[in-house]
C-alpha cells in the first residue's frame, strides 16, 4: 500500500475530511494548520508570529513551517506512514520537503490533489464552525450540531475562525492560485500526482482513493 502522502487542493476542498477517513489505514494525519492554531492558543512566540499572518489569510514564512514539519515527520508515530495536509504550499517548501523526507528515510510516495470550484469553496469555508474547547468541526449547512451553537461532544461554544470568512478566503485563494497551484506541475513531473473531483462526495471520494492506495 502507498503511504507518506501529501493532500493538496484549495482551502475548503475537503482535505481534512478525507484525512480523517484515511487514518483508518494507520496513517498519521499531520495538519500544519492545527500545529499553528495550537501554538496560537498557547501564546508561544511562533504562535504570535503565525497569528499575524493567518488572521489576514497570508502564509506563514517557509523557514518556520519547514522546521516544524521536519521535526514532526521524524517522530516514531510517522514510521508507518503519514498524511501531510496544508504543506507544502510553495515551490521552495516542496523542494525542501523532497530533500528532508529522503534525509529521514520517509520519502513522499503519492500526492493526492482535490479539485473544487471557487463558489463552492467559499460556501464551505464561510459556513465552517469549530468548538472553542475541543476543536470539533461543524458546518451551518452540512454538519449542524444537535443544538445550535453548542458542541455535541463537550458542550462548548461553536465559533468561526478568524480566517473562515469570505474576505480572508478570497485572499487565501489568491495565494493558492499564485503560489500553491504551480506545485501540481512540479509533482506531475515527478510522476506521483493524482487528481480527484471533491464534489463527488466524501464517501465516494474515500472509496476511490482507497482503491488507488491499495494497488
Amino acid at each position: 500500500m502507498k503511504k507518506n502522502i501529501i493532500l493538496m487542493g484549495p482551502p475548503g476542498a475537503g482535505k481534512g475530511t478525507l484525512a480523517k477517513k484515511l487514518i483508518s489505514f494507520g496513517l498519521v494525519h499531520i495538519s500544519t494548520g492545527d500545529m499553528f492554531r495550537e501554538a496560537i492558543k498557547e501564546g508561544t512566540e511562533l504562535g504570535k508570529l503565525a497569528k499575524s499572518f493567518i488572521d489576514d489569510g497570508h502564509l506563514v514564512p517557509d523557514d518556520v513551517t519547514i522546521g516544524i514539519v521536519k521535526e514532526r515527520l521524524s517522530k516514531p508515530d510517522c514510521e508507518n506512514g503519514f498524511l501531510l495536509d496544508g504543506f507544502p504550499r510553495t515551490l521552495p517548501q516542496a523542494e525542501a520537503l523532497e530533500k528532508l523526507s529522503k534525509e529521514i528515510n520517509r520519502p513522499i510516495e503519492v500526492v493526492i490533489n482535490l479539485d473544487c470550484d471557487e463558489e463552492e469553496l467559499i460556501r464551505r469555508v464561510s459556513g465552517r464552525r469549530v468548538c472553542k474547547n475541543c476543536g470539533a468541526p461543524y458546518h451551518i449547512v452540512n454538519m449542524k450540531p444537535n443544538k445550535d451553537g453548542i458542541c455535541d461532544i463537550c458542550g462548548g461554544p461553536l465559533i468561526q475562525r478568524a480566517d473562515d470568512n469570505e474576505e480572508a478566503m478570497k485572499v487565501r485563494l489568491q495565494h493558492y492560485v499564485s503560489q500553491t497551484k504551480p506545485l501540481l506541475d512540479y509533482y506531475a513531473k515527478l510522476g506521483n500526482l493524482v487528481s480527484y473531483n471533491s464534489l463527488m462526495g466524501s464517501d465516494k471520494l474515500f472509496d476511490e482513493i482507497s482503491e488507488f492506495l491499495k494497488k
